[in-house]
């Protein structure tokens, strides 16, 4: 099993308000597991540990409520970290 924290998730210009902020970090944490515990990472992240940063994709967040807003972002994560 792969579980996923997010200390610090900074969603600069988007609309979102504290509560709904914290449902979109949910999200992420949520859909990063998934999406790690069905496919691969990275060698380098494959052994474990902290990141302090990672580099992901452009995404056009087209709306939608906070879940959907947190499972985008994870996909465009994933991107970065996966294989």
């Amino acid at each position: 099993m792969i579980k996923v924290h997010i200390e610090r998730l900074v969603l600069d210009g988007l609309p979102v308000t504290p509560s709904q902020g914290r449902q979109v970090q949910a999200a992420v944490e949520a859909e990063l597991s998934r999406l790690m515990s069905e496919g691969s990472l990275a060698p380098e992240l494959a052994s474990g540990g902290a990141v302090p940063s990672v580099r992901a994709e452009s995404i056009r967040l087209n709306g939608g409520s906070a879940a959907q807003m947190g499972r985008q972002i994870a996909r465009s994560v994933y991107g970065g970290i996966g294989r």
